[in-house]
């Protein structure tokens, strides 16, 4: 029961990590719009969060081994709180990308750091299952947070007192833990190169997702704002869209299972560009159709992340596991950065609709290059693959010890095959 205790309660903790952040996220996106900072200025808030994310979660474990979990968990929860609040404080374009920047540093060891303590309670029986949970609870908390913007409203100090309330109670778990300090923190393995010879179709829809989602999740909220939508309804536009693409990914990833997982990868991306095309040709504005096109953009792009990875690891020899998804995360992490950058430029040179022909392009690609590799490269037999598992649904929010804590880096799958080499 005591276990049972502390896994429940690092759950908490990590689920108020994550309102905090679908909250904050989504908030900035609008405040911002309704500041009247420039598109750019928008796009560079998300690039923001994707470089200190990904700076985070390669440089944490270092400030861990030097203070211990609990200090540095409690520095980067205090750190995230106080981001916040200036946030609200200091309402300028320049301070808010570099605070954006900072919160993503100070969320990705939090939520580093909260793994480690489940990656510790576990062990190779309930690995799978606290998992599962885990992902599920976030993607939950994250939708719930996105959810409580059409309550809070956007304007006034409300959201980010909420949102700052929800940091700090997180690092009440881990404060109050009696079982000693956990293994030290994953390091990120980076190894592109690996990752590329193990699966090229990989390493294109890391980018892809990461371009795709990057622009979708910080300027969409703009394009609502833009079609005369207010917090309430964008609020709910995104978690319909957060949910759909959450329920999808089970079904999506169970046929990827059983089928090429390039088929469903091109299925999925061909959707998913299919809806850009329609945003951009008929532009629905805040209609029911949007709705609708949202919510179809989140059943057939969310998903397309995790089968990526477990397409690579269906390819990825033993031991390798780790490096193959390191290497994932640092392209999804580029892909992130750039693309609200270059989805800015296009809402300011075209519409605001202009965003979609970003998500457009890099799905129908990740669509082309799939179909084309499948001819060079066989399909990989049923005896021969991992079991798919659910993953955040390609935003920022993977860290290394999100890898350690996934049953696939322990060699669990007993479905796993040596595979020979060549290039998919």
């Amino acid at each position: 029961m005591s276990s049972v205790v502390k896994i429940y309660a690092l759950f908490i903790g990590s689920a108020l990590l994550m309102f905090g952040g679908g909250l904050q996220g989504l908030l900035l996106s609008v405040r911002g719009a309704e500041e009247q900072f420039s598109l750019l200025a928008l796009g560079l808030i998300g690039t923001g969060w994707s470089v200190g994310f990904v700076t985070g979660s390669i440089t944490v474990p270092m400030l861990v081994k030097r203070v211990g979990h609990i200090r540095a968990f409690s520095v980067m929860a205090a750190v995230g709180t106080v981001t916040i609040l200036l946030n609200l404080l200091l309402i300028n374009d320049v301070a808010w990308i570099l605070l954006r920047a900072l919160s993503g540093f100070c969320f990705a060891g939090a939520a580093m750091i909260v793994e480690s303590w489940l990656n510790e309670v576990a062990d190779n029986r309930s690995r799978g299952t606290i998992f599962s949970i885990y992902t599920t609870i976030n993607m939950a908390a994250s939708t719930a947070g996105q959810l409580a913007m059409s309550i809070t409203g956007v304007t006034g100090y409300l959201p980010f007192v909420v949102g700052a309330i929800s940091f700090i109670c997180a690092v009440l778990p881990s404060a109050l833990t009696s079982t000693p300090q956990p293994r030290p923190l994953s390091s990120a393995k980076l190894d592109v190169g690996l990752l590329y010879r193990t699966s090229p179709v990989a390493v294109i829809a890391a980018f892809s997702v990461g371009m795709a989602n990057g622009t979708f999740g910080t300027l969409a909220p703009v394009y609502g704002y833009a079609r005369g939508m207010v917090a309430s309804d964008i609020a709910v536009l995104f978690a319909t869209t957060a949910v759909l693409g959450a329920v999808a990914q089970i079904p999506a990833g169970r046929l990827s299972d059983k089928i090429d997982r390039r088929i469903v990868m091109i299925a999925l991306s061909l959707c998913a560009a299919i809806v850009g095309l329609v945003m951009v040709l008929f532009d629905p504005g805040g209609g029911p159709w949007l709705y609708v096109l949202f919510g179809t953009y989140g059943l057939s792009a969310f998903p397309i992340y995790a089968i990526a990875v477990a397409h690579a690891n269906d390819f990825s020899r033993e031991g390798e596991f780790g490096k193959v998804a390191g290497g994932m995360l640092l392209v999804l992490g580029i892909g992130l950065a750039i693309g609200p950058i270059i989805g800015s430029i296009m809402m300011s040179n075209w519409s605001p609709a202009g965003l979609f022909v970003v998500t457009c392009f890099f799905h129908a690609m990740l669509a082309v290059t799939a179909f084309l590799r499948m001819r060079i490269r066989p399909v990989r037999d049923a005896a021969g693959k991992v079991r798919f598992r659910p993953m955040p649904n390609g935003a920022a929010k993977s860290t290394p010890e999100t890898i350690a804590m996934d049953p696939r880096s322990e060699g669990e799958e007993p479905e796993a095959a040596t595979p020979t080499p060549g290039k998919d």
